[in-house]
């Protein structure tokens, strides 16, 4: 067993944090609280290439592991998780088109994704369909060589700047719902309404889409054949579980550095209150889950690539590293809001921010009790087992 990353990725990771850490940290918490959209930073991962994450090589991506796309969305998160939002759809989306588009789509879109050129995003969730996205009302109806597109999707991140942006409707109501869905990648049309207000997740918008009578043509159907839409976004959210939960690492992870850098440097009674047993006990719980997390999620994004060259699906292992994961970021930012005692209220603290950050990570991409489900049931089935 080597529970180490390879060079590669080690490399990888010390470019990741050096960005973080001079383009991201110093502006964080003022650009947040000011609702200012990351445009610089946003330009920085255009260089870096970091749209192109999941976009293979061959179409001028990345090509990246599993695990090195982790180590990216761990640490950008740990700077400001809601920059991270501005590639994690994003890098879904194209994850998608590359895995299950046809070889005409991926020529059409995925060069200009993956340099930024293009950006996008995932358009599931509607007003009366999150968790059951069988219950979507979006509707598509073939009209000659063009899809006519009715309904409204909400929660969109990347919005207002997705072209294609792959929009998950029923192109059938005649037979069971998982069979009459598809993804139609529409590029032009669609209407974005307000940005939705939120506790956290700031940085990157969240907004209203509305398709009313979008014509898209029928060669924007994802993978070319009706009725695969479920199964291809079912796909996607493996690894979208995969960067939620690396999302979540970087949350508790810059919890625990206030908290120890809170804890040494702050005096009471006399002596630092790092000093102090009750205190210690935290950073020892703190540091334990973290690194818990961490390795879980390198796990499941290692699983990932081992069963993609199989053809086989991750729903446990990445269900059991976010749902972990995204529990030790609520729990460790927490812990160091009690550290920080009532500076961690303040705004002009770190804290404060992630622990506004963290409970988005145990509802995006599937509840945590939706992932227990999950995990459940392919225990049960014989589809997954505990150990090696």
């Amino acid at each position: 067993m080597d529970f180490e990353l390879n060079e590669e990725q080690r490399a990888f990771r010390e470019t990741l944090r050096a960005f973080v850490d001079k383009e991201i940290v110093p502006v964080a918490t003022e650009w947040e609280h000011s609702g200012r959209y990351p445009t610089e930073i946003v330009a920085k991962m255009k260089e870096m290439g970091l749209f192109g994450l999941t976009v293979p090589e061959e179409y001028g991506g990345l090509g990246a592991d599993m695990v090195s796309f982790a180590l990216v969305f761990e640490e950008i998160a740990r700077g400001w998780m809601g920059v991270a939002g501005t590639i994690g759809s994003h890098s879904l989306s194209t994850w998608m088109i590359a895995r299950h588009g046809t070889e005409e789509q991926k020529r059409r879109y995925l060069p200009d994704l993956a340099t930024g050129a293009r950006r996008t995003g995932l358009a599931l969730t509607e007003p009366g369909a999150g968790t059951d996205l069988q219950g979507i009302q979006t509707r598509a109806v073939r009209d000659g060589d063009h899809y006519v597109v009715n309904g409204t999707k909400t929660w969109i991140t990347n919005a207002r700047h997705a072209s294609p942006l792959p929009v998950l409707v029923k192109t059938s109501i005649t037979e069971p719902a998982h069979k009459g869905m598809s993804v139609l990648l529409v590029e032009e049309g669609f209407t974005v309404g307000r940005d939705l207000p939120k506790l956290g997740y700031k940085g990157t918008e969240s907004c209203e889409v509305v398709l009313d009578h979008v014509r898209v043509p029928v060669g924007n159907l994802l993978g070319g054949v009706e009725g695969r839409g479920m199964q291809q976004v079912l796909s996607g959210l493996e690894i979208g579980r995969i960067n939620v939960a690396a999302r979540a690492v970087g949350i508790a992870q810059a919890a625990y550095d206030a908290a120890l850098g809170y804890a040494r440097e702050r005096t009471a009674f006399g002596q630092p209150i790092a000093d102090f047993q009750a205190i210690q006990l935290k950073l020892a719980d703190m540091a334990t889950e973290i690194q818990a997390a961490r390795l879980l999620t390198y796990w499941a994004a290692s699983q990932a690539d081992l069963s993609a060259n199989k053809g086989k699906r991750v729903d446990m292992e990445a269900g059991m590293a976010k749902y972990f994961a995204s529990e030790v970021a609520l729990k460790a930012s927490l812990e160091a809001m009690r550290i920080h005692g009532g500076y961690g209220y303040s705004q002009e603290f770190t804290v404060e921010r992630l622990y506004r950050d963290a409970p988005l990570m145990a509802i995006g991409e599937g509840t945590n009790d939706v992932q227990r489900l999950v995990i459940a049931r392919a225990l049960v089935s014989g589809k997954g087992r505990v150990g090696w």
